[in-house]
């Protein structure tokens, strides 16, 4: 453990001196550094997910209730196909961040490579994947016919953007495997603006309704990927890309998928549960679609605040535990789980208190804000539930188990979701049956998932003492 030590407190020294931009996760107070690594994670994912938001506003309010519903109805479509290639980008991180833990500098630049080259290989298989699936997935989720042609044709022009949204998140991911979250919030933040005033410009002023908010979107991921590599492009030597040393190492590549395909399983399959449920939704009429659409933008945001300390936990704990360093991952596990539910219990209330005005930014339609404002009173009075499964989950992976809170998750809130669908939702279809999925699948998977982890902890963290 020493070496180790000696190891890593040359490669911070070294790095100390190059940049301003790393976090020391391995020695001094955590609870600091752990807020500062996660608010501009939460504040990274709010955004991406307000490129999404600021689609469905802006044809909810200037295009009409069918556009909105149409930019709705693909968020679980779009989800299912592309988080196999996220939950790589998850494994990336634990793979780079594991390396500075042991003190490994001499393998980080090759990694990077193996990373850049996954996201590219990535990007080009879901954009052609997305032009030939559009129509019929689409049509599986049973998207009423008033809707369709133009959801298919927002799906389509979405995928066109893949490579770059690809390139965004591994990218990201390399620069926060070191500490630094807050590059990839300036270029978000750039990137927001631009997609927020080309939806202004394309919808109202041009009148290309869900064709112009998709263009926007896919220029907006454009602006943002470019601003990731230009940063890959100028970083120290250690973490510096150079298109001309594009490669894929056999050792990099083999444990990023071992931690990341798991987790990217677990997402297909999850976004499964959901195309299910969507569907399901989709019987209920393009009011619901609509509704529901817009009050799932609320809850995104309480889910960023957890997602944001999980994968703290998930960077810290990989470096403390590559050194060793055990009873700093316990710390890192606790400060991170409180902190994701203070957070999310005081965002997620806010949000209940004020559902209605916030409701009307998106619709002034009657019947979609009765929808919105049902599914707000009903799940989001549970939805620090996350915390309990998605916290523990992180912090297994960054131990490097991945595939115990995988399948935990997929039994925990995909098969069971599917069993309420043809059970509970069959025997009493009404739209807030439904929705009761939700909480009631957090509830199971956040218990199994604790007693997982605490077993895990115990056992490894007794083995290493």
């Amino acid at each position: 453990m020493s070496l180790i030590l000696e190891k890593k407190g040359c490669y911070i020294c070294m790095n100390q001196k190059k940049t301003s931009h790393k976090i020391d996760m391995l020695t001094g107070p955590l609870l600091g550094k752990l807020i500062l690594f996660a608010l501009p994670l939460a504040a990274s994912s709010i955004l991406q997910q307000l490129f999404n938001a600021a689609d469905i506003a802006v044809v909810g309010r200037f295009a009409s209730s069918r556009a909105l519903a149409a930019v709705g109805a693909n968020s679980s479509a779009i989800n299912l196909m592309v988080n196999l290639f996220v939950g790589l980008s998850v494994g990336a991180n634990v793979v780079i961040a594991s390396l500075i833990g042991k003190g490994e500098a001499n393998k980080i630049n090759t990694a990077v490579h193996t990373v850049i080259s996954v996201a590219l290989a990535s990007g080009v298989f879901l954009l052609c994947l997305g032009q030939i699936v559009a129509p019929h997935i689409l049509t599986l989720m049973r998207t009423p016919d008033d809707v369709l042609p133009l959801a298919v044709l927002y799906l389509r022009l979405y995928f066109l953007g893949m490579p770059f949204i690809m390139l965004y998140n591994f990218g990201a991911a390399i620069l926060r495997s070191k500490g630094d979250s807050k590059r990839p919030l300036y270029a978000l933040t750039l990137a927001g603006v631009i997609n927020v005033l080309l939806n202004l410009l394309l919808v109202i002023v041009c009148r290309l309704g869900v064709a112009g908010v998709a263009i926007a979107t896919v220029i907006s991921n454009m602006v943002s990927s470019s601003m990731i590599v230009w940063l890959l492009l100028h970083e120290e030597e250690t973490f510096r890309l150079s298109f001309f040393k594009l490669c894929v190492k056999r050792e990099h590549l083999a444990r990023i998928i071992k931690i990341g395909a798991p987790a990217g399983l677990q997402g297909m399959v999850f976004s499964f549960s959901n195309v299910c449920i969507q569907t399901a939704l989709n019987g209920f009429g393009s009011s619901a679609i609509a509704g529901s659409a817009a009050a799932l933008n609320y809850e995104c945001l309480g889910y960023f605040i957890v997602s944001a300390f999980t994968q703290g936990c998930v960077t810290f704990t990989s470096q403390n535990y590559g050194a060793h360093q055990y009873e700093r991952c316990k710390r890192i596990y606790s400060l991170s789980f409180v902190s994701a539910l203070l957070l999310n219990l005081a965002l997620c209330g806010a949000f209940l208190l004020l559902r209605r005005p916030l409701i009307a930014v998106y619709t002034t339609e009657h019947e979609v804000a009765a929808f919105a404002i049902m599914r707000m009173a009903l799940i989001l009075p549970f939805d620090w539930l996350m915390c309990t499964y998605e916290v523990s989950g992180g912090a297994m992976r960054g131990m490097g188990y991945s595939m115990l809170p995988a399948i935990i998750t997929i039994f925990g809130t995909c098969v069971f979701r599917l069993a309420w669908v043809a059970t509970v939702f069959a025997h009493v279809k009404s739209y807030i049956m439904l929705m009761a999925v939700y909480p009631a699948s957090w509830a199971v998977c956040g218990s199994a998932m604790l007693i997982a982890y605490f077993t895990l902890r115990h056992r490894l963290f007794t083995r290493g003492a």
